[in-house]
């Protein structure tokens, strides 16, 4: 569940909503708090609200209610430019006339600060992304990954203890963001810098975070460790968002304790953890990731097996990506590791699937 603000806390929101036209809420309630050294990325589908709560406490928007507090002092009427803050975006934001060094010496010229240490502190940046040899050049005569380096750079270049990104990296081709997610990962955590995040790749959160915010409708549906997030997904808003995931409609016939019986729509019944089912009868949606389902399992593997009919076979090199139907389902998905002996289904072919009742999630309908 989202923070309730700790009194600790460097980074907080407490009870904050932001509506831009008086009625509509595109941030609801928001209480969130980071410590200090935090890498916390906001993710969600685009109009979800983590955009407007990094702008909020950028200072670029204005909370409608509530309070944003930065280690301990309220910022909720503090301009932009007095709050300290780094920020990197997606389109750099460089100055296209100046250099890369002009670039980086800019908001080092905005706080007053003198020539030789303005210098320093450049080369310093620079040598932080390993981007040294390039304060002379001009922002046009730099590749996007040099680029990002460069506003990356800015962003550091005053030694801020927040930093702020906003989909930095989504103009970088595959190979070089994921190259650029562990260096801006790896320079955060090296400098001790707390580190807002915001994207809508589900990858990149789980690869770069501490902690992730899932972002929904205006809420945070889940504030986690990305590990906790993808195996423990605490509705089914989550379980779909984070990774690849199977759901079997049905209803529940027990609770007892941590495990249920679950009904499905085809009549079978199977055992799964309860996490947001309270009562039997209730309907539900069962989560199960594709890697946790075993096909031909052996006896005892598995508290119970179920039918499945081969739909789509896909060799995807380290791993097969099978394709069934399974009680009426029929974009049920496994994946298995490619090993030598490992079986290649064929379209058409019945087999027996089944997994750990503990891998089996049960979560609201909705």
């Amino acid at each position: 569940m989202p923070d309730t603000g700790a009194s600790d806390a460097f980074v907080a929101f407490e009870r904050v909503q932001k509506s831009y036209d008086g009625e509509s809420l595109v941030v609801k309630d928001l209480n969130l708090s980071l410590p200090k050294g935090e890498f916390l990325t906001m993710l969600g589908p685009s109009g979800s609200g983590k955009t407007t709560c990094l702008m909020m406490l950028a200072g670029f928007e204005t909370a409608t209610h509530g309070e944003i507090k930065l280690d301990g002092v309220s910022i909720n009427n503090i301009p932009p430019h007095k709050r300290g803050i780094g920020m990197v975006f997606q389109n750099y934001a460089l100055f296209p006339h100046m250099t890369v060094a002009e670039n980086l010496a800019f908001p080092l010229e905005v706080r007053k600060i003198g020539k030789s240490d303005r210098e320093a502190k450049v080369k310093r940046a620079l040598d932080m992304v390993e981007m040294g040899d390039f304060g002379g050049r001009r922002p046009g005569q730099l590749s996007g990954g040099q680029q990002q380096r460069i506003a990356l750079a800015r962003a550091l270049v005053f030694e801020p203890e927040l930093v702020l990104m906003d989909e930095p990296l989504g103009a970088l081709d595959k190979q070089l963001r994921e190259k650029m997610q562990f260096e801006i990962t790896n320079l955060a955590h090296s400098l001790g810098i707390t580190t807002v995040y915001v994207t809508h790749d589900q990858t990149e959160a789980l690869t770069m975070s501490d902690r992730v915010a899932v972002f929904n409708d205006g809420r945070i549906q889940q504030l986690a460790p990305p590990d906790e997030l993808y195996e423990a997904p605490q509705n089914s808003f989550v379980a779909q968002f984070i990774g690849e995931n199977n759901t079997l409609e049905g209803t529940v016939q027990q609770i007892q304790g941590d495990r249920c019986t679950v009904q499905l729509a085809n009549g079978e019944v199977i055992d799964a953890k309860p996490v947001n089912v309270t009562q039997p009868g209730e309907r539900t949606r069962v989560s199960i990731r594709p890697e946790r389902v075993e096909v031909n399992p052996e006896l005892g593997d598995t508290a119970h097996t179920l039918k499945a009919r081969v739909l789509e076979f896909v060799y995807m090199g380290d791993i097969f990506r099978t394709r069934l139907e399974v009680a009426g389902n029929r974009d049920f998905v496994i994946k298995t590791r490619n090993r030598a002996d490992q079986e290649r289904l064929t379209p058409g072919q019945e087999v027996a699937i089944g997994w750990l009742p503990e891998d089996c999630r049960a979560l609201d309908a909705d």
